[in-house]
């Protein structure tokens, strides 16, 4: 019998990989909620399968999200990424993710690690929400607004309240997996 998930993870075998694996899961790893805020800030305007795909070739591109190097990069690097065919090629977005790059840095000075920072938005928990069906889970909250802001006045582009709330349903701050779907207990801690 097939395992009942949210709806949104349809039938591409990519997206149920990570679907099963990963969104929803809490995450304190410093690449790895790099990696998924600069992957949202790049789905921003497209499809989340979009960016899925090219996941590799922007681990890749970005030298798997090593946001250190990532703050160095020049203009030469910056116009080797405009020409790679592997990623999503937004200028805006290609700087935004340099300047992210400095900018995460900066709260990590701060606040000691990024996780610290971000997680403090809910007392270091998950957010375990109770939605009967997808139509139910918002594109943004009150929660998700106030982070965008405080992101944005540290210097962060590409954040808006509806970024962040991916980024915190995809990092595990909030638990949005429908009440029936498998991974709803197991995202619970």
């Amino acid at each position: 019998m097939d395992k009942k998930r949210c709806s949104w993870a349809g039938k591409d075998p990519l997206y149920i990989e990570y679907h099963d694996t990963e969104w929803g899961v809490p995450l304190y790893d410093e690449v790895k909620l790099f990696e998924f805020l600069i992957l949202e800030t790049f789905q921003a305007g497209l499809s989340w399968i979009t960016v899925l795909r090219k996941r590799e070739n922007f681990r890749v591109a970005f030298d798997k999200f090593d946001y250190k190097k990532i703050a160095k990069y020049g203009e030469d690097k910056y116009n080797e990424l405009l020409q790679n065919a592997g990623i999503i090629r937004n200028k805006l977005k290609i700087k935004a993710t340099i300047s992210n790059a400095i900018a995460f840095m900066e709260i990590q000075k701060e606040f000691g690690s990024f996780s610290d920072y971000i997680w403090s938005f809910t007392n270091g928990k998950p957010i375990v929400n109770k939605w009967k069906s997808e139509n139910e889970v918002p594109p943004n909250t009150a929660l998700s607004d106030i982070i965008s802001k405080d992101l944005k006045k540290r210097g962060f582009k590409f954040v808006g309240s509806t970024v962040i709330y991916a980024h915190m349903q995809a990092t595990g701050m909030v638990n949005d997996h429908t009440t029936d779907c498998f991974r709803y207990n197991e995202c619970k801690i």
